[in-house]
């Protein structure tokens, strides 16, 4: 800024120097004739020339000091004009800066107001999403809890049935998959915490420098409605400094700048968290679904598998029982036949021994004794052969009840996998949560 001409200093004419009117010498002045009686008379008074003399100084000296007067009020006219228009020119110059001054305030005070705005409106969307983190995480408990309840429950099954099959894999990897997601949502809450604590400083250090705009803008304004009239304007000497912590238009727009700046960052990294979390909240329940898809679809093919083989053993029960029945009536008609031949062996043998009770000559070996002999030979072997039967017939009945009894056995453990898988474990997973990025809107 130019500054205003300085006043000059007035000149003063020189003025020559007056006549030495007054200086008479006293020694060249006529001496009276008249003697001692003039003598009061001509010592005070002055000659002639030496009136005129001094008459012409006076004018001289007024004239001077007239023309000088003159000289002074013309400059001081002049000075007072210039220092008017150069104080007009000074004020409307500093008023002008002030006027840019203010379009420069306002200019990143809108700037930081605006980043501000949308700071707040960033935190608050990033928050929406951290809360939907949070639901989502309280959502895993329930599949987690269902997991964990269906591997307890099939602990219960009775052997042979408790065997690492295909539905305990994939429940394993359904138990390790909602823990992975758990830590994952549990990680993620955290950074977006620290996210959502970084973008509250950053735009409580804008709305600092916002608040400082403002207030400065106030101040400027007040500067700029100033004017020669205003009544609250007074002396301020002491004003007329420069602070020594005071900054530079450069620093002064730098530090909004980066304030800027970081919050511009921030707010990215906010906005990049925030997609983040909808694709780890997408992919997790799509990871989920998938999984209880497939831990679904393990427990229908096993519990058509054990309702198969339960079938099967039915089948095989019935088949055994109605073995069982008949070995019971085979062994029935043997025990009938063997006392039926025991009676027949009794007949010939008491035929014998009453025969040999004949007298004399009489005890012959007649036809009817060799045939009584046979007789009892074949009844015994009959006989002995019958009873091995019978032994045989109820070993195989003793054997086939033992087959009954593993039948109904087996049965009984096919049942309760049955109970247990489809009963309590897949009754137990209605409770499970259809979509996991549903479950995040919830309330």
């Amino acid at each position: 800024m130019a500054q205003p001409d300085e006043p000059h200093p007035p000149v003063v004419p020189s003025c020559p120097p007056p006549s030495k009117i007054c200086d008479v010498v006293r020694s060249e002045r006529p001496r009276s004739c008249c003697g001692m009686a003039m003598a009061g008379f001509r010592t005070a008074k002055y000659q002639l020339p030496e009136w005129h003399r001094r008459n012409a100084g006076v004018c001289y000296q007024a004239l001077t000091a007239g023309e000088q007067a003159e000289r002074g009020r013309a400059e001081a006219k002049h000075l007072v004009k210039h220092a008017a228009a150069s104080a007009q020119r000074a004020q409307e110059y500093s008023k002008a800066t002030l006027g840019q001054r203010l379009q420069d305030v306002h200019f990143w005070r809108m700037e930081l107001q605006k980043e501000v705005m949308e700071l707040d409106a960033e935190t608050s969307l990033l928050a929406a999403q951290k809360l939907r983190l949070e639901r989502a995480l309280d959502a895993t408990e329930v599949p987690y809890a269902v997991a964990v309840d269906n591997l307890e429950c099939r602990e219960r099954r009775q052997p042979p049935d408790l065997v690492v099959d295909e539905v305990e894999r994939q429940l394993m990897k359904e138990a390790d998959l909602i823990r992975d997601i758990r830590d994952l949502l549990k990680r993620t809450i955290i950074q977006a915490a620290t996210q959502i604590r970084s973008n509250r400083i950053q735009k409580e250090n804008c709305e600092l420098d916002w608040s400082d705009k403002v207030e400065t803008y106030h101040i400027d304004d007040k500067c700029l409605s100033y004017c020669t009239d205003s009544t609250n304007v007074q002396s301020h000497p002491s004003s007329v400094k420069f602070e020594e912590n005071a900054s530079t238009p450069k620093s002064w727009a730098q530090f909004s700048h980066d304030n800027i700046s970081r919050a511009e960052q921030e707010k990215l990294a906010s906005v990049q968290l925030r997609s983040l979390i909808n694709s780890i909240i997408h992919d997790a329940s799509e990871d989920l679904r998938m999984q209880r898809a497939a831990v679904n679809e393990a427990f229908d093919t096993h519990c058509r598998e054990l309702d198969d083989a339960k079938l099967r053993l039915e089948q095989h029960l019935q088949q055994i029982l109605k073995d069982i029945g008949d070995e019971e009536a085979n062994i029935a008609n043997l025990k009938k036949a063997i006392r039926d031949k025991e009676a027949y062996l009794k007949v010939a043998q008491t035929r014998l021994y009453d025969r040999s009770f004949r007298p004399n000559v009489e005890l012959c070996r007649d036809e009817p004794q060799f045939r009584l002999v046979n007789e009892v030979e074949e009844l015994t072997v009959f006989v002995e052969a019958l009873k091995r039967k019978l032994m045989e017939s109820e070993q195989n009945l003793k054997n086939l009840e033992e087959t009954r009894m593993k039948l109904e056995k087996e049965i009984a453990v096919k049942a309760n996998s049955i109970f247990i898988d489809r009963e309590k474990c897949m009754g137990n997973r209605v409770r499970y949560p259809v979509d996991l990025e549903v479950a995040s809107y919830k309330q």
